[in-house]
């Protein structure tokens, strides 16, 4: 079995703790078993490893959450990077081209691909397990995993069975009829009557019948070669290409714990503390959660059921039940996301001017996490000044290395090749002076530490 998370979106409906490059699943205001905060991606990746299926999975994903993914996972993950945003069908062309022609897996093997931020407990992953037997004793063309409703909603699709069977192990299934999306709640109760089942974007195939498709359609089926035609993939849900095309799909029954927490009013049944961050909330303040990345207080008085979340991107105030209207209210557009966290640590835009001149000037605080180091790098748009405001690094600096810690000021010119590896945690002011103060404009050189001081020093 091949396990395959996608891992996209972007981050409008969690505003304002998510943004482009910080979607919903990266978020760590969920606790863990020992009362840790963690992120979804996090609490699937761990119970992956409680089932040991993590050394059987990869993940799918953009190049903005790479280094995302590698800060909450670690470098061990096998991240498959799409080379532009193209919609699920194309992210799972990519990856069964990448198990095939790069893994070398077979191509009778079942894959199983799993959205990367489902709330579910651990019995969830025991159906997806079941789901790869199911695929083999019946030769289905697609098979999936279905949530049993336990409340009509128009919030989800619904897969309508034609036929329930049992495999020879007693285990229950149900051949597919069809599929309807998102109905009203009329017809929701009437499909739930007919033993409809929530659809939640779980898929199973054989690597074979998108190797087909693909082939059939002339496009490479070789990774590298993909890659270089992903362009020409149609753009598509992997629901409208493939699934909804299938002549026979079956689907296993899952009756337990799942939500998609990509709502406030969702996300804040499963947040434990009404308060996270700087603030206070009175008692009268009932049902009412504050989530607060910013290093001034915020305080609610008499306030029931509301959602008050500030980051450095804005400050959200809505009722619970109203705060999936704001992509209503909001135009997501061109603003820069004003925090990130990076392979290496994070970083938090603290202010943006533009002259009219066209000159601009950014200034941002970076952590630098303990052993981590950035890349060995150099600008061609803009300068910049760090000054040290706490711990101890080793830096490199056109050639040269030195140490640098608390009250330090480093000049960096354009085009100065300069990298730095934290040797306890350590902030940095950074400001930024060119004609265009953009993340792109990054030619990095190295990754690696020692491969970094190894290329300097000799």
């Amino acid at each position: 079995m091949q396990i395959v998370l996608l891992s996209g979106g972007s981050g409008n409906r969690l505003w304002p703790l998510s943004n482009e490059t910080r979607s919903k699943q990266f978020l760590k205001i969920l606790n863990d078993a020992t009362g840790k905060r963690e992120s979804m991606v996090q609490r699937v990746w761990g119970q992956l490893g409680l089932m040991n299926l993590q050394q059987s999975a990869v993940v799918a994903t953009g190049k903005s959450q790479v280094e995302l993914l590698q800060n909450q996972l670690g470098y061990d993950v096998e991240i498959i990077v799409e080379p532009e945003r193209r919609d699920t069908f194309p992210a799972i062309a990519l990856s069964v081209c990448y198990l095939y022609s790069v893994k070398s897996a077979s191509p009778q093997d079942i894959a199983i691909v799993l959205p990367v931020d489902p709330y579910v407990d651990a019995h969830f992953f025991s159906k997806v397990q079941e789901l790869e037997e199911l695929m083999q004793e019946t030769g289905a063309d697609v098979g999936l995993i279905g949530v049993s409703p336990d409340h009509p909603s128009s919030k989800f699709g619904y897969i309508v069975p034609k036929a329930i069977a049992k495999l020879e192990n007693g285990t229950e299934y149900c051949e597919v009829s069809h599929f309807v999306e998102k109905p009203k709640e009329g017809i929701a109760r009437g499909l739930i009557e007919q033993s409809a089942l929530w659809n939640c974007g779980v898929f199973a195939f054989r690597l074979e019948y998108i190797l087909d498709y693909l082939l059939e359609r002339s496009l490479p089926i070789q990774y590298d070669e993909l890659l270089r035609q992903y362009s020409q993939v149609e753009r598509t849900s992997f629901d409208y290409a493939v699934v909804e095309q299938a002549k026979r799909i079956v689907a296993l029954p899952y009756q337990g714990l799942w939500k998609d927490l990509g709502t406030w009013d969702a996300l804040t049944e499963e947040v434990h503390t009404q308060l996270i961050g700087k603030g206070t909330l009175t008692e009268d303040s009932i049902n009412t959660h504050v989530i607060n990345e910013l290093d001034i207080p915020i305080t609610v008085i008499a306030a029931p059921n509301l959602i008050v979340a500030a980051s450095p991107d804005g400050i959200l105030v809505s009722e619970k039940s109203a705060s999936m209207r704001i992509k209503e209210v909001l135009q997501f557009g061109d603003q820069r996301p004003m925090y990130e966290e990076r392979r290496w640590g994070r970083y938090r835009v603290l202010d943006y001017v533009k002259y009219p001149n066209g000159n601009e000037v950014l200034t941002k605080r970076i952590c630098v996490l303990q052993g981590k180091n950035l890349s060995y790098q150099y600008h061609l748009l803009r300068s910049e000044v760090w000054t040290v405001v706490s711990g101890q690094g080793e830096m490199i600096l056109d050639g040269s290395v030195r140490m640098i810690g608390k009250g330090d000021v480093v000049i960096i010119s354009a085009e100065a090749r300069h990298s730095l590896r934290a040797i306890t945690d350590i902030e940095i002011i950074e400001v930024q002076t060119g004609s265009e103060l953009i993340e792109d404009d990054i030619v990095r050189l190295a990754m690696d530490w020692e491969e970094i001081k190894i290329s300097v020093l000799t």
